[in-house]
């Protein structure tokens, strides 16, 4: 299992050394890894040799010490020391002793250190080496202190008789020993620290191992400047980019898709069902069905969406959905049609003028001039109430050329079209192409809606301004919406009628929808009988 890569051939076949700046991030994190395991491992071992030299020091100076308590404490010590023959006494006995506790040396001498025992006879009536002041004071000596057998730890203690100090006891284990007695821990220690070493590198190896298999052997640099380059790429192209997870979670946004959708700063993370988007739009995110070239309405745009799964080494990371922009389009393609219409119904109006007008010559030919004249001043009468009606009630521009090109539409479908009595709606009330929008959008439904039924077929548009709101009617006398379906009517892709051409069925309801929402408007519908749409809005709506 390779985790690193130190080395690599040269044009000879001999190997390179590689800088660790150019080693993959798997091999840095192992080489890192294995030094600070080192480091680790090193630090516990001397760590452990000093606690167990405190340890030894320490088990010494208590063995010493209750040696030398024992002894001092002994009726035959106490009465010995303030006898005549000291010496022959006591040398044998701190001898014994000594011999049975494995200590190196039991000295018992007088209140000012004269020796009264020592392991080496010849010492024996000379004075102790060292410190005893504060044991002849009735106190504890512990010290580390060289003497006639070298460097020790020792212990020194009074021996009493009735609260008086009549002789003391040293009891001493030399360092030699309590060396002997730490090299003798250090096998284990040594042992220890290999194992917690094994231990470390296989961890070390298998998270090296792991690293490298999730950066795919890449090095620092390279993954550096894979995400500068990622990152800039995301944010310079111009279509909305999305990557949702399989659980439906939003993983990633570029600032387009951010700017479609109107996402909120926290989105990343979250699931699409929490970022307050259309439920039609939610479905294409979330589920697992490829999608190409839909039209989705959003509070403020028309969305073209393509949706395709992500998979790597026959893994599924999620879905990949890219978004276009298609409101512009969409408006231009509404006014296009309406255009389109008009122009349709002004060849239709030439055709039967053609054909008026040969009627008026028969009529004249024929020596009925009165009832020539008759014919072509009905014509024209209702032709000019009608647009003098208009024209009279609407003094937006854009809205007066909509609707004669819609009332061309009618006459040239058979339908009625007619504008009410007192309506009324002056200019520069709400921007010209939302107010296109929205009553193109609504005379088209009406006109569709009256076309195929049977008896009089009528659309009726009205406008006035109240208490501070405009409002627009659209009527017709067609079958009108259920209950239940004037909630889906303004979703997108629904619709009553069957699926028509440029794929713009079930998208206009959905516009007019969104225009009104984003002016700050309301909608409402009645009906049936027919279908009356009633949209309101504040005065001054979009300046």
């Amino acid at each position: 299992m390779s985790v690193s890569a130190s080395a690599a051939p040269t044009a000879g076949g001999r190997p390179r050394l590689v800088p660790p700046s150019r080693w993959s991030v798997a091999g840095q994190t192992f080489a890192l890894q294995v030094l600070v395991a080192v480091l680790v491992v090193g630090a516990g071992l001397l760590g452990a040799g000093v606690q167990a030299q405190r340890s030894a020091t320490a088990e010494a100076t208590a063995r010493a010490t209750a040696v030398a308590e024992s002894v001092a404490a002994t009726p035959e010590v106490v009465k010995a020391v303030q006898g005549t023959d000291r010496s022959r006494v006591l040398q044998p006995y701190a001898e014994g002793v000594r011999r049975e506790t494995a200590t190196d040396f039991v000295v018992v001498m007088s209140p000012t250190g004269t020796r009264y025992s020592h392991p080496d006879p010849a010492q024996v009536g000379r004075q102790f080496i060292g410190h005893i002041a504060a044991a002849a004071a009735g106190g504890t000596v512990v010290e580390d202190y060289t003497g006639t057998l070298g460097p020790s730890r020792r212990v020194v203690v009074p021996v009493e008789d009735g609260g008086r100090v009549v002789g003391l006891v040293a009891v001493g284990i030399r360092k030699a020993a309590v060396a002997q007695r730490l090299r003798g821990q250090v096998p284990g220690l040594l042992l220890a620290g290999l194992a917690a070493a094994l231990l470390s590198g296989v961890g070390t190896a298998l998270v090296a191992r792991r690293v490298r298999r999730q950066t795919h052997g890449l090095g620092e640099q390279q993954l550096t400047q894979m995400y500068e380059y990622y990152d800039a790429v995301l944010h310079a192209v111009t279509e909305g980019l999305l990557l949702v997870d399989p659980d439906g979670r939003l993983i990633l946004a570029n600032d387009e898709a951010v700017r479609l959708l109107g996402l909120p700063d926290d989105a990343r993370g979250r699931p699409v069902e929490s970022l307050g988007l259309a439920p039609q739009l939610q479905q294409a995110l979330t589920d697992p069905q490829p999608r190409e070239d839909e039209l989705h309405v959003t509070e403020a745009r028309v969305v073209v969406l393509n949706k395709a799964p992500a998979v790597r080494a026959g893994r599924r990371l999620g879905s990949v959905v890219t978004l276009r922009d298609r409101t512009d389009l969409e408006d231009l393609t509404g006014e296009l049609d309406s255009a389109r219409g008009l122009t349709e119904a002004l060849r239709s109006q030439a055709h039967e003028s053609s054909n008026r007008l040969h009627t008026v010559v028969s009529l004249i030919e024929l020596g009925h001039p009165e009832r020539a004249l008759a014919f072509a001043t009905e014509e024209l009468a209702a032709s000019q109430v009608l647009t003098d009606r208009v024209v009279g009630a609407v003094q937006e521009p854009a809205l007066t050329a909509l609707l004669l090109g819609k009332a061309a539409q009618a006459g040239e479908r058979g339908i009625d079209f007619e504008v009410g009595e007192g309506a009324h709606w002056p200019e520069n009330l709400v921007p010209a192409r939302d107010l296109v929008t929205i009553v193109g959008n609504l005379v088209d439904n009406a006109l569709d809606a009256v076309a195929t039924v049977d008896g009089p077929r009528r659309v009726r548009f009205d406008a006035h301004v109240e208490e501070g709101s405009s409002v627009l009617v659209v009527e017709d006398s067609g079958p009108g919406l259920a209950p239940d379906e004037v909630e889906r009517a303004f979703e997108r892709g629904y619709s009553t009628k069957e699926a028509a051409g440029a794929g713009r069925r079930g998208l206009g309801l959905a516009l007019v929808a969104q225009s009104v929402h984003r002016l700050g408007g309301d909608l409402r519908v009645e009906g049936p009988p027919g279908a009356r749409f009633v949209v309101r809005l504040p005065m001054g709506a979009g300046a």
